[in-house]
């Protein structure tokens, strides 16, 4: 069965272009025009993926709430946000809600379209049969990649679809700095450092939710991150 794309975009033209382009790569694509319409149709069925524009009309932080809403919904849902919006702090607070990627309406239409499918690529390979021996233990940490599960002191940590490879980036290799880069070919994403800086951040406070005292990732300045054992 293809994978379904709902698109929520106000523009009518942008929406058809993309709705066209990415039903042409062979996915079932539903479009919305604005955050209601959207959600309304997210509470019935959550689709595979969800590319969201910020600005919906007269609600100009409206993708904003509705990533937001959709988290609420869905720790591992892939969300992209597409936006003529490219500023810092736009971008940080994209991801700060969750999402998986930050794009801007520059981008190719196959740019877009290789960004999409290395999402669903991602969450194929988690969803991989895993032996027990590859299940990842790094003392209070358990990452089981078939269940997209990690779990800190046996409590569940929500993390999204590039958190939890950022994590197991990071726990796969104890002790050892990983790059930004490295961390973004994990993760199979293209950002900038700020992005990453925001990732690892979002990722300490899920942490430090279930255990304030969580000190397991450590910022190597000017070289990356490396998971504490």
């Amino acid at each position: 069965m293809s994978k379904q794309i709902a698109i929520v975009e106000d523009e009518p033209a942008i929406l058809a272009n993309y709705t066209d382009a990415l039903t042409r790569q062979g996915y079932q694509v539903n479009g919305y025009s604005n955050r209601d319409e959207g959600l309304g149709a997210f509470r019935i069925r959550l689709p595979d993926l969800v590319v969201l524009d910020i600005g919906l009309g007269d609600d100009v932080d409206g993708g904003f709430e509705l990533c937001r809403e959709l988290r609420a919904m869905s720790v591992t849902l892939p969300i992209i946000f597409l936006t003529a919006r490219d500023s810092d702090l736009d971008t940080v607070s994209g991801l700060r809600l969750g999402a998986d990627d930050y794009l801007t309406k520059d981008i190719s239409l196959a740019h877009l379209t290789a960004r999409i499918a290395a999402l669903f690529h991602r969450l194929e390979v988690m969803q991989q049969p895993v032996a027990q021996e590859k299940i990842i233990e790094r003392g209070p940490l358990r990452i089981d990649m078939d269940r997209l599960q990690v779990t800190w002191r046996d409590n569940p940590v929500e993390l999204t679809v590039t958190e939890l490879w950022f994590v197991h980036a990071l726990a796969n290799h104890p002790c050892h700095v990983r790059s930004r880069e490295q961390l973004m070919e994990a993760a199979n994403i293209l950002v900038d450092s700020t992005s990453i800086s925001t990732h690892v951040k979002r990722i300490r406070r899920k942490f430090e939710q279930i255990d304030p005292d969580f000190d397991a990732i450590e910022t190597v300045y000017g070289m990356g991150y490396r998971w504490k054992v």
